[in-house]
């Protein structure tokens, strides 16, 4: 493992910081990374040129990078993280909240259904929005990449998580449950349209679904987890009225 030091340029706004840390975060060989706005110090795991670092952050030369002399070798290269490494975080808060949901809606002979997805979906909300809350600028300049909304209203990737929480207590109470299904398609199925886009365009971005805090790529998986939520509460709404 190796860490070299680059020289920025064109990076004018936060905005900027958060698009070229992400860009490099998402290269195989790339294991940390600490941006400014004239600055980088990249950690590797085998030495990556300048050339290559320039075309993963693309931006048709609007940004560039060159190498700074200053090279430290630390240790051996390290090996490439596994699918089951990469979202473990993500899989451990799902099965926690599954879990949790699991033991509230036994009633001793037998689960309710429907209480569980009300309460995973409470779970859900209120966990995901307490990491976005732990870096909301953070959060709001990765969601603006992707996010067709945020993309255009700057000020809508501050807002979002104050929506998952609200969604989140929503369920938690037991405010009425059709207009919070409804709000939870309408919220939730916009906000796949963002995430698929960028997964059928290939874009490697990192997937701010739980905030900054963890370094999660955009995947299959990012559309499975705002899909199963679109799923869950149209289920629920459609079975208040059979």
């Amino acid at each position: 493992m190796m860490t070299h030091k680059y020289h920025l340029e064109g990076l004018t706004c936060s905005t900027c910081v958060a698009n070229v840390k992400s860009s490099l975060l998402m290269m195989p060989d790339v294991l940390a990374a600490e941006v400014t706005r004239d600055s980088a110090e990249i950690t590797m795991s085998k030495h990556i040129s300048a050339e290559v670092l320039q075309n993963a952050m693309g931006r048709n030369g609007k940004y560039k990078i060159t190498e700074d002399a200053s090279v430290h070798d630390t240790m051996e290269a390290a090996p490439a993280k596994t699918w089951l490494q990469t979202y473990k975080p993500l899989l451990l808060i799902a099965g926690f909240i599954t879990g949790v949901s699991l033991v509230t809606s036994w009633n001793g002979t037998e689960i309710s259904w429907m209480k569980w997805m009300n309460t995973f979906m409470a779970g859900f909300f209120i966990v995901f929005s307490f990491f976005k809350f732990l870096d909301l600028r953070g959060f709001a300049d990765s969601y603006a990449m992707y996010d067709l909304l945020a993309k255009r209203v700057k000020g809508y990737g501050f807002v979002y998580p104050f929506i998952e929480l609200a969604l989140g207590v929503l369920f938690l109470v037991g405010f009425n449950p059709a207009i919070t299904a409804l709000a939870t398609i309408a919220v939730m199925g916009f906000s796949s349209i963002g995430v698929i886009k960028s997964v059928v365009d290939k874009k490697q971005i990192r997937c701010a679904c739980l905030g900054a805090v963890f370094n999660l790529p955009m995947s299959s998986v990012t559309i499975i987890e705002d899909l199963l939520m679109v799923g869950m509460a149209l289920f629920m709404y459609i079975s208040m009225y059979l």
